[in-house]
């Protein structure tokens, strides 16, 4: 590149190319989804948290994803409402920097959080004799830590790889944050080595786990149908297709966004998909995963009814 060239200190996120009214309007919405992502999975940590009947290995992964959807929301949500009512104002180099490790860190983590849950269906529904002595708090325990650390530590090597990068302008960034691909196309040297790297870490932790999940459900399901007892299968059914919807959410628009070819999708479509995956995804999980669920709405019913008569 030219020998005049100067690296930039801060970048300038587009966000959404509407006009000033709808950006407003956008901020009014969007800063009521993040309230209700903080209420609802805020919520399910309470309960988990106030009610012995809820702690169990299944109910400690959950609120292990509660508290990776509340981050991932704090993480990104902000700096987006910052920037629809300021559309002029930057970011710095290092809140870029680390606003991408971080969501990096938080996906990596639930993508690893939900095979974990979705081993713990399996072994509680296909080996239900075996369960407790499987699914200890000392196996959960590690299973959980080792999931947070594996994902700290594959965001951190796109980081290190990314860090010595130059970036010499334009300084603007077409996302709503410091996505990864959208700020790698701003560095005025070779990137092939960090696409490959953004390709074969989104292949390890997602392609990867999902066909873990699809193999375990699989078995899930044929242990499903040999249970004799109606009301036995619909629980076991309803647990279970609260967890692959959240699956198939989170999933489905991380495998399009990072595992399709990039000329399969506008690049705004791919924006608001992961407008969807960062934000909506988030609110949803606490309804479809939770209060959906016959025990937590049972706890919860059992709370208001204790804050009423006291």
């Amino acid at each position: 590149m030219g020998g005049n060239q100067t690296s930039i200190t801060e970048f300038l996120l587009l966000g959404f190319p509407v006009g000033p009214r709808i950006q407003m309007l956008l901020f009014g919405l969007f800063s009521l989804f993040y309230v209700f992502t903080l209420l609802g999975n805020g919520t399910i940590l309470g309960l988990i948290s106030l009610d012995s009947r809820l702690h169990t290995p299944m109910y400690f992964f959950l609120s292990h994803l509660a508290v990776v959807d509340i981050a991932y929301a704090c993480n990104t949500v902000p700096q987006m409402l910052v920037n629809l009512l300021h559309p002029a104002k930057p970011i710095s180099f290092a809140g870029c920097m680390t606003q991408m490790f971080l969501f990096l860190s938080f996906a990596h983590i639930e993508c690893l959080l939900l095979v974990l849950m979705s081993y713990d269906r399996y072994v509680a529904i296909c080996h239900p004799l075996r369960y407790s002595t499987i699914m200890t708090w000392r196996v959960c325990i590690t299973l959980a830590l080792t999931s947070w650390t594996l994902g700290v530590l594959l965001a951190l090597v796109h980081l290190m790889l990314l860090l010595p990068l130059s970036f010499c302008g334009p300084q603007k960034v077409n996302h709503f944050f410091c996505e990864i691909t959208a700020v790698l196309k701003l560095a005025c040297v070779d990137t092939h080595i960090n696409e490959v790297m953004v390709l074969a870490g989104a292949l390890s932790v997602l392609v990867g786990p999902f066909f873990s999940i699809v193999i375990s459900y699989v078995h899930i399901l044929c242990a499903i149908l040999k249970i004799q007892s109606g009301e036995g299968r619909q629980k076991a059914f309803s647990i279970c297709s609260s967890h692959l919807c959240v699956v198939g959410l989170f999933y489905g628009t991380a495998v399009i966004m990072y595992v399709e070819p990039q000329y399969e999708s506008p690049k705004e479509q791919k924006k608001y998909l992961l407008l969807f995956h960062s934000l909506f995804n988030p609110m949803l999980n606490p309804l479809i995963y939770s209060l959906r669920n016959k025990e937590v709405q049972g706890v919860l019913k059992r709370m208001l009814e204790k804050e009423r008569t006291s």
